[in-house]
């Protein structure tokens, strides 16, 4: 892609209206625009990150069994009604009627439209275990929404719904997310450490939010440093050895690890002095159990291999694409930019053209531009006739692992320099290894 012909809105200011580093870079980079109070749009760049995170959620909900669905963003009141949780929500339920005076909602959740679904194909014991996804709008009206997509109004949302005979296999459908969380969180960059939550207006007995640790976290959280050796588990885990799953569980869960809200003194003291990390932290994950709180007042029921009829176990797992965007931006940022992780990064490759215009330069560039395109590489090729200040600034501001740099002095000598965002790191390779070294280190 060239940027000549890229739209990539770049700020030179950092926004008044931005709070936190995620907001003023997303905006600065050129990611997102502001459309109303807790409203955004995602432009072209910010559309890349996003999809590239959802591309692995949908990659590891799947590997634990779950299956696509999308549901509609408006919701019925009567659905809620029936769980009772119509008129206990609160004020940030959008509440709305259509022209035949029908009560509706914007949907905050899923729960009871996805019980719905269930109730009318499911009857049988048989057809369990299940797991149902979707990844959709959300809308909650915050009373005052802040810190850009960190804490918006409307949000993207990955929402998993699980169905079980009873309580046990309920337990081992939680331990599946649980896992599928953990390697989510390792694969977009992040090291997300699970803690014991409340279960707020979600309901039920048993609650883990992941949290990523940041120095400008929202939130003070308290954990044991073994979680930062743990192993996560690898591409080969077998999400259908319910066992293996519970074992991984107990080790990710036996450590203290606490957010502030449920933070135990008592135990905290327990943990050695040269142990304890206390720090600031971001929920990008939650997971719940509520075993019959909407199976059973929507009637969601299978007959059991008994014979007789029993109301599903159920359990949702929620992950924020869009704040957990924000959630990585936070984590991984330095006074020049953003520095993305290979994985969610919007291109592999910034080729930096120097001095655009020159026929050296120009065919050199185009050169490697269609090699790295060819080898499997994303690039964003800078054939602007900004400056090289300009150009550098840009580069580490939307923060792509590797830049190739291209100037008329090193073509003249048949060399390109390579740069690392992450670590700063340069050196200076022949043009014909540009792609091969990229090939080595990415």
């Amino acid at each position: 892609m060239r940027l000549s012909q890229y739209f990539l809105p770049i700020l030179k200011e950092n926004p008044r209206e931005a709070e936190i580093v995620s907001h003023r870079l997303m905006l600065r980079a050129g990611m997102i625009r502001q459309q109303g109070q807790g409203s955004f749009t995602w432009l072209p760049l910010g559309k890349r990150v996003l999809d590239k995170v959802n591309r692995i959620i949908r990659e590891e909900q799947d590997r634990a069994g779950a299956h696509e669905i999308l549901m509609p963003t408006i919701q019925s009141a009567e659905l809620w009604r029936e769980s009772g949780r119509y008129d206990d929500y609160g004020k940030e339920m959008l509440r709305i009627k259509d022209r035949q005076n029908r009560d509706l909602l914007y949907g905050p959740t899923n729960e009871e439209m996805v019980t719905e679904i269930f109730r009318s194909y499911v009857k049988s014991y048989k057809d369990l275990p299940l797991n149902l996804y979707h990844i959709q709008w959300k809308f909650r009206d915050e009373v005052r929404p802040r810190f850009g997509v960190m804490r918006s109004r409307e949000f993207l949302m990955k929402d998993a719904y699980s169905f079980d005979i009873d309580y046990e296999a309920s337990k081992a459908a939680y331990n599946r997310m649980f896992v599928s969380y953990l390697r989510t969180f390792t694969r977009v960059g992040m090291k997300a450490i699970p803690m014991r939550a409340d279960t707020g207006p979600i309901g039920g007995d048993l609650s883990h939010e992941f949290i990523i640790l940041a120095e400008t976290g929202e939130s003070q959280v308290f954990c044991d440093k073994a979680y930062l050796d743990l192993t996560v588990p690898g591409a080969d885990t077998d999400f259908r050895d319910d066992a293996a799953m519970a074992e991984i569980v107990q080790r990710w869960t036996t450590p203290y690890a606490a957010t502030e809200e449920m933070h135990d003194e008592g135990a905290w003291n327990a943990v050695g002095d040269g142990d304890k990390l206390a720090a600031r932290g971001i929920e990008v994950g939650h997971i719940f159990h509520f075993g019959e709180k909407y199976s059973k007042p929507m009637g969601a029921k299978v007959q059991g291999p008994d014979g007789k009829e029993h109301f599903v176990s159920m359990g949702s797992y929620g992950i924020g694409p869009s704040r957990l965007v924000a959630g990585i931006i936070e984590a991984s940022h330095d006074e020049n930019g953003i520095i993305w992780p290979d994985a969610v990064a919007p291109f592999d490759v910034g080729l930096i053209n120097m001095k655009s215009g020159d026929a050296a330069c120009d065919a050199a560039c185009d050169r490697l531009h269609a090699e790295l395109g060819a080898s499997g590489r994303d690039v964003l090729y800078d054939d602007t006739d900004s400056r090289a200040g300009g150009k550098f600034a840009t580069a580490d501001l939307i923060g792509l692992p590797w830049q190739v740099i291209v100037g008329p002095r090193g073509v003249a000598a048949n060399e390109a320099e390579i740069k690392n965002r992450k670590t700063g790191e340069r050196r200076t390779v022949s043009l014909d290894a540009v792609v091969r070294e990229l090939g080595a280190t990415a």
